[in-house]
């Protein structure tokens, strides 16, 4: 009788097989966190995305211009509450309406599977987060130059600095919108429930940030919540261009702050991004 086969493994196989020739058995490599192609490239698809989609544009572009128009012939008696006023809202419609589209475009890829397959490819969170606010961001620019030059150059809101400064506050506030449509997403289950999240994140801000009244004389509590809300920051900046004809240390804080609130939430979009919803 000739001997049973080996039941024995072999070193680099299952039992009783070898390797194939030139395999490969490490681990494939993770993708960088960060990739300037990949992170272009995702811009790219949301942006060819949102060319097809001419009532989202519509939101995103003219709603905060259709917004500043309609303000300043409310207050057509009273040009100097336009004035007062007008270049606050300048910052404030852009943050709301970029929180609005970002917040349930987002959670439409991701309830549709989009990112769930796009996650499958060798594309980090990293990557799907800054092509997001990147092609959001490029709106932003658009929207934000139209906002400014409708208000500066045709309504006649009247600023001492330079409407450059207001464009670069109006940019940021917009940036900061993108930023948390795209970290409240990951926290709704539906588009209804990102709508409701609106209450919650811009509201109190709205309130807070002394639009309609200054902040000094609010209640120590709600001053001092505040003092720590970036959208509070984003109005201060406003009125400093409204009121002085240079750049102030205080505009630079404020700037500063705006921006820096706006990367801290896209960090944190990208921690909490999930592939699905349950």
């Amino acid at each position: 009788m000739s001997p049973a086969p080996s039941s024995a493994a072999t070193p680099h196989g299952t039992p009783g097989t070898s390797p194939a020739p030139g395999a490969d058995h490490r681990p494939a490599a993770r993708p960088s966190p960060l990739n300037l192609s990949r992170t272009t490239a995702t811009a790219g698809r949301v942006l060819r995305q949102l060319r097809h989609d001419p009532r989202t544009i519509a939101l995103m572009i003219l709603v905060p211009c259709v917004m500043l128009f309609l303000l300043r012939y409310v207050f057509d008696a009273s040009p100097r509450t336009f004035d007062s006023i007008g270049a606050s809202l300048l910052g404030i419609f852009p943050l709301i309406t970029m929180f609005l589209v970002t917040s349930i475009a987002t959670l439409r890829e991701r309830t549709s599977g989009t990112l769930e397959r796009l996650l499958a490819l060798p594309l980090g969170k990293g990557d799907l987060i800054a092509g997001y606010a990147l092609a959001f961001g490029t709106v932003a620019v658009v929207q934000s130059v139209l906002a400014t030059g409708l208000a500066v150059w045709a309504l006649g809101l009247d600023v001492t600095g330079s409407p450059w400064l207001l464009l670069l506050v109006a940019l940021l506030d917009a940036l900061l919108g993108t930023a948390l449509g795209l970290f409240v997403s990951a926290f709704a289950a539906s588009e209804f429930q990102a709508v409701q999240f609106m209450p919650a994140v811009i509201f109190p801000q709205l309130l807070l940030c002394g639009l309609f009244t200054p902040r000094s004389v609010m209640h120590p509590v709600l001053e001092a919540v505040s003092d720590v809300l970036p959208m509070s920051y984003a109005v201060d900046g406003m009125n400093e261009v409204l009121r002085h004809t240079d750049m102030t240390a205080t505009f630079v804080r404020d700037v500063l702050i705006v921006a820096g609130s706006a990367v801290l939430v896209l960090f944190l979009g990208a921690a909490t991004l999930r592939r699905r919803t349950p």
